[in-house]
This record gives structure tokens, C-alpha cells and sequence, in this order.
């Protein structure tokens, strides 16, 4: 054991997940804190076609309040438009939640029953 110590001393503090006692051990770091609110509205409108396809001709397009994403460090809102069909028939109001991260949208979906988009009040963009 006080080999083991003298080689960790030399290499400096062993690694949080090292097999070796706990007092040898660096302390795992802090997660990183939480990025503040987007601004949802000015990212959807700044960025319609990551949400919508162009051809869909998005009106009316609303937005929710951004809520942590319940997995992770990034934000979702929802998002409601009046759509067209490529065939230029309406498609009726459609909603989709958007995911994101580090002030940007990089993920979107049709929204489901369990996203609870149905529940939220909606601002026009």
C-alpha cells in the first residue's frame, strides 16, 4: 500500500474513478450550471425553417415558455404554426417541441400527449 501511495505521489492525484482508496482520489467536479432561459420567440423566428419545412407556408406560428429538459442541462418549448400541404391543402394547426442547447434549436418533434404541449399558453412570435 505505501508503494502504491509513493507512485500515485509522483503522478499526482489519482483520477476520481481510480481503484484506490478514497483519499487518494481527486474530487469529482461540480456539474455545469444550468444555461439561463433562450429566447425562445427570437430563435424560432430567427430560425422558422428548423422547425417548419418551407414548403409547409408556417403562419400564425406561436411559441411556449422554454422548460428545462427533464434528461439534461438544455431547454424545450413548443411551437404551433398553421400548415399547408405540399399540395397546397391546410394541414390545420400543428405542434411540434423543440429542443435547445447552447442557444440554439437542434432537435425537433411532432409533439405527443406526454410533452404536455396541449397545457401551455402560447405568444405569436
Amino acid at each position: 500500500m505505501a508503494g502504491l501511495a509513493l507512485v500515485l505521489a509522483d503522478c499526482g492525484i489519482a483520477d476520481s474513478r481510480s481503484p484506490v482508496p478514497a483519499f487518494m482520489r481527486a474530487k469529482a467536479g461540480d456539474p455545469p450550471p444550468p444555461e439561463p432561459p433562450p429566447d425562445v420567440k427570437r430563435l424560432v423566428r430567427e430560425k422558422l425553417d428548423s422547425v417548419f419545412v418551407n414548403t409547409s407556408s408556417p403562419q400564425d406560428v406561436r411559441v411556449s415558455l422554454p422548460h428545462h429538459e427533464p434528461t439534461g442541462l438544455g431547454w424545450t418549448a413548443c411551437v404551433k404554426a398553421e400548415l399547408t400541404s405540399t399540395m397546397n391543402k391546410p394541414l390545420g394547426t400543428q405542434t411540434y417541441l423543440v429542443t435547445i442547447s447552447g442557444g440554439q434549436i437542434i432537435d425537433r418533434r411532432r409533439a405527443e400527449a406526454r410533452d404536455n404541449c396541449a397545457a401551455e399558453s402560447y405568444d405569436p412570435i
